[in-house]
């Protein structure tokens, strides 16, 4: 039997934590020129990934 292989995909964007998995926000990587100060500002740091979204990507991580 193969070694079931981790979503590699998931994994560059989710990382585990304490209490879920931490993601960072959208709308952050190019074209920012346009987008105002404040917007870029709030869009920095990390979140949870919400408890609807966790079967999923503990599928994927292959976390048990």
């Amino acid at each position: 039997m193969p070694k079931a292989k981790v979503h590699s995909g998931a994994a560059k964007r989710f990382k585990k934590s304490a209490g879920g998995y931490k993601r960072k926000s959208a709308n952050k990587s190019h074209i920012l020129t346009k987008m105002t100060t404040k917007r870029k500002r709030q869009l920095r740091g990390t979140s949870l990934v919400d408890a609807s979204d966790k079967k999923a990507i503990d599928r994927m991580l292959r976390a048990n």
